[in-house]
């Protein structure tokens, strides 16, 4: 594999098109943004996602799928979770069945319901059969930009294509380990961000480091009887893409989720606290889907309903931890 497509050139994308550069021929780096992608192709570094790191010189921004996507053997998708059924409708005239789809997109869609991979494989699907893998772990965006030691998961039920994109993904300071479980990875990484709002506003209450380590292993248990009503696998959540994932995006000051707890436990507006950031916060949205999915499959998640009472019925956090603690009394 020589030629690699990556489409999302958010923080996340483009710290990816710097730590793989050196293990493709050639990144094309798919920007919504025209005008963004206009000033990364003069200057090389994103200003708005990713300030601060500078694009190799094989990595090349286009606003124009068609020759983003033209001769790439693997394609990449970064972007929001809410975008990504139309942006692979867009891009799948220009699919083919040999390529290699990676997932990289952490959230559940809105309405369906769907795992991200699930998504791609119903608009995929109508044409051949796609070659899926997702990759998911605890990965800030600038800290792979700065070729800082991370490790992740890229998991798919095809055993041959995640040990292929592990190879070809896996350098110095970023290392793959496989998994033939997708759905224990991609459960794993957008739940995690709905427990991070709570983790959030436990620090904004200044409820001490017991609330969060609490809240961080009551939150594993419910996103690992999520995983495994849908068939995931109990191990998987114990890994990198569980609670590896769970405990950065719950503790690190970079979360842009946590972020948003913390603003709530501040007492802003969840309104005023989305306009104020330029990135999405995947677990806002993926807060309701976890709820409905929890519920078609009869799983118990007493966090993500108190975050979603927060998030959508304006229910105030220190009310949201009160219900949770008050909960009837049970074995764990």
């Amino acid at each position: 594999m020589k030629n690699l497509a990556i489409i999302g050139g958010g923080s996340w994308g483009t710290a990816l098109s710097i730590v793989l550069a050196p293990r493709f021929d050639r990144i094309r780096l798919w920007v919504y943004e025209q005008d963004l992608a206009e000033r990364m192709c003069s200057t090389g570094v994103n200003d708005v996602y990713l300030p601060g790191f500078q694009l190799p010189a094989s990595v090349g921004t286009l606003n124009d799928l068609a020759s983003a996507l033209d001769g790439a053997q693997t394609v990449l998708g970064v972007m929001p979770s809410h975008l990504a059924r139309s942006l692979y409708k867009q891009m799948l005239p220009y699919l083919t069945s040999t390529m290699h789809i990676v997932s990289a997109t952490k959230g559940l869609e809105t309405g369906t319901l769907l795992r991200v991979s699930e998504v791609i494989q119903q608009v995929l699907g109508s044409r051949f059969a796609p070659r899926i893998a997702v990759i998911s772990g605890p990965t800030f965006a600038r800290e792979v930009a700065r070729g800082d030691p991370t490790a992740l998961v890229v998991a798919s039920a095809d055993r041959e294509l995640a040990e292929t994109i592990q190879s070809a993904f896996s350098g110095p300071s970023f290392r793959l380990y496989t998994s033939t479980d997708p759905i224990g990875v991609e459960i794993g990484a957008a739940v995690k961000n709905v427990v991070a709002i709570g983790a959030g506003v436990c620090h904004g209450l200044g409820l001490g480091h017991n609330a969060v380590a609490a809240l961080i292993t009551r939150g594993l248990a419910e996103i690992s009887r999520l995983a495994m009503a849908l068939g995931g696998q109990p191990k998987t959540l114990a890994g990198l893409a569980g609670l590896g994932d769970l405990v950065l995006t719950c503790t690190g000051d970079l979360s842009r989720n946590r972020h948003v707890g913390l603003e709530l436990a501040k007492g802003r507006k969840l309104s005023e606290i989305v306009e104020s950031m330029k990135m999405v916060a995947e677990g806002i949205k993926t807060t309701a889907a976890t709820v409905d999915l929890a519920r078609r499959h009869s799983v118990e998640m007493p966090i993500a309903q108190q975050m979603h009472a927060m998030l959508e019925l304006g229910r105030p956090p220190q009310e949201a931890i009160r219900q949770l603690m008050e909960r009837s009394l049970k074995g764990e």
